[in-house]
């Protein structure tokens, strides 16, 4: 017969062991701040159809990453309404702020006055284009909005491996060095096309040694907006042993016209790959930029960004 604790031989009772409060649970969603400033990605260029659609997919991106986040595209070159320049959203980023403001305080309801940034701009470029950000910069002076820009995207990790499974998806590279399968175009020498002058060569430079590590070819940067810098890349790459040789776009799409790349290859003699495009990645160092200005993580625990 047993006692209410146990058997009355005195053998040992097996328990339930306590419940770790928390251990096995899901981790509550990471979520945008409530009355966070918006995300305005800064888009170089002009609307056209397969940018639109590449810019919003970037920042479809963002939102899957951080859910309630206020995310936006503000066009370099802005055509209208439907399609507004970056000066044209931030300002009505800070117009409709001072709406909710207006609108709780005539409800009776006591609100500080809001402080802080009204968005906070992150250029859509893998490298500098001081051009191009001079011109960002400018727009967000104009818009008299309070705003906040981040730096490029670049030179990131991230982007190596945006590079890496671009050249793969062309057949150009192997897409798991590991396995150790052989791809009959894969090139033996890789070119980083760069837009934006000596700063944007030497940022690429850094994210193509990375490559290089993951691809065990030579990987070189080179300036797509300086004649001949392309061609005299692919000669010194030629001369170091590289036979086949593919052009690497360290560009998201808007930055240049896709011609540009094919007459650069054209002159050089090697295949092109494609642009990074709407790479997950890109979304995601997009959204890091986002947060690390605002100081959050959009991270949940035990997770890491691959």
């Amino acid at each position: 017969m047993s006692s209410p604790t146990g058997p009355e031989s005195g053998l040992p009772v097996r328990m339930p062991r306590p419940r770790q409060p928390g251990r096995h649970r899901r981790p509550e969603p990471v979520v945008a701040p409530e009355g966070a400033p918006a995300l305005v990605l800064a888009v170089p260029g002009r609307p056209a159809p397969g940018i639109r659609s590449l810019a919003e997919e970037v920042v479809s991106i963002a939102r899957s990453e951080l859910p309630g986040l206020d995310a936006r595209l503000g066009w370099i070159d802005g055509e209208d309404a439907e399609f507004p320049g970056l000066g044209a959203v931030l300002a009505q980023a800070g117009a409709e702020r001072a709406a909710r403001y207006r609108q709780a305080r005539d409800a009776g309801l006591e609100v500080a006055e809001p402080e802080g940034p009204v968005a906070v701009v992150v250029p859509l470029l893998a490298g500098p284009d001081h051009a191009l950000l001079r011109r960002i910069r400018q727009a967000v002076v104009d818009s008299s909005a309070p705003a906040e820009l981040t730096d490029v995207l670049g030179p990131h990790p991230l982007l190596a491996e945006a590079l890496h499974v671009r050249l793969s998806e062309a057949g150009l590279a192997r897409a798991d060095r590991a396995r150790l399968f052989t791809v009959a175009t894969a090139a033996d020498g890789i070119i980083l096309a760069a837009v934006g002058g000596p700063d944007a060569v030497q940022a690429a430079g850094i994210t193509g040694m990375l490559l290089a590590a993951r691809l065990a070819v030579p990987v070189m940067a080179a300036a797509l907006d300086e004649e001949g810098s392309i061609a005299a890349t692919a000669e010194q790459l030629r001369s170091s042993g590289s036979a086949q040789l593919a052009l690497a776009p360290y560009l998201i799409g808007p930055e240049v016209d896709a011609s540009l790349l094919e007459a650069a290859a054209k002159e050089a003699g090697c295949q092109v790959g494609p642009s990074l495009g709407a790479y997950p990645a890109i979304g995601k160092l997009a959204l890091a930029q986002y947060a690390a200005v605002l100081g959050i993580s959009t991270q949940q625990p035990g997770t890491q960004v691959r």
